[in-house]
């Protein structure tokens, strides 16, 4: 028995495929570089697979009859989703602002390791924050909300249109702005904590002028801004679950 797939199928298809795979490529949590490109594919594929039927009349028309219109179509496709994941990691970058600042504050900036949500060094803290960050993520169903965002995308850029170059570089720049804002609100009572501790400190050290009083309080600073942390762990994830819930929700058509 010979199956005949249709040229339309396949076109709409592959289009389709083109912007959900290039998401899936840079999304966080399944777009890491510790995670084999085969997986990668395979669940952009099934996400094509279940979001092609609702999909598919969004999709333009006779691509399979012009092949330059099918090629540009296909590069508009893979930019908006290259755009869209970076938007993404963008959302979620709010941890390795906060972790840094939080680092910086307590004494532990020094302290570097491998964060594996973005494939680079960065302060302990901060990898920290952003593996719990992205485990919060699929803990409380936000993966849900991402997953409505890559279908939602299809009514806010619709395929074959134009690149809304504008509205990408709105978003990016609200992203940014929104990130460091909730950055800075996380890290804010360690940023006073700092402050008012090596204050006290610069006075001691004028009472004092022959006790090094800063190199000896480093392991007090590092012990009561880890015990300061853990008391504030709870805050801190509520706000970045809040920050992630509202950026996704931008791609939720209302």
């Amino acid at each position: 028995m010979i199956v005949h797939v249709l040229p339309d199928v396949t076109v709409l298809f592959l289009l389709l495929f083109a912007r959900i795979g290039s998401m899936v490529m840079l999304m966080p949590g399944v777009g890491e570089q510790t995670i084999s490109a085969t997986i990668r594919l395979a669940f952009a594929l099934l996400l094509t697979l279940i979001l092609y039927p609702v999909e598919a009349r969004t999709l333009p028309a006779g691509l399979s009859d012009d092949m330059n219109r099918m090629l540009v179509a296909m590069i508009w496709e893979i930019m908006i989703g290259l755009g869209l994941g970076l938007l993404a990691r963008l959302l979620l970058s709010v941890a390795q602002i906060a972790g840094t600042t939080i680092a910086s504050a307590i004494g532990l900036g020094f302290a570097q390791s491998v964060d594996p949500t973005m494939g680079q060094q960065g302060a302990i803290l901060s990898s920290f924050l952003s593996v719990v960050g992205v485990t919060l993520i699929f803990a409380t169903d936000l993966h849900h909300v991402a997953i409505a965002g890559i279908a939602g995308s299809y009514k806010l850029f619709p395929p074959g249109e134009m690149i809304p170059l504008g509205d990408f570089r709105d978003a990016a720049i609200m992203t940014i702005a929104d990130s460091f804002k909730v950055g800075i609100q996380i890290s804010a009572p360690f940023l006073v904590f700092a402050l008012v501790f090596n204050l006290g400190l610069g006075v001691l050290q004028k009472l004092m002028p022959q006790f090094q009083v800063f190199f000896m309080a480093m392991p007090v600073t590092i012990m009561l801004g880890l015990v300061f942390f853990a008391f504030l762990i709870g805050t801190i994830m509520s706000l970045y679950e809040g920050h992630v819930e509202t950026g996704l929700m931008r791609l939720v058509p209302n």
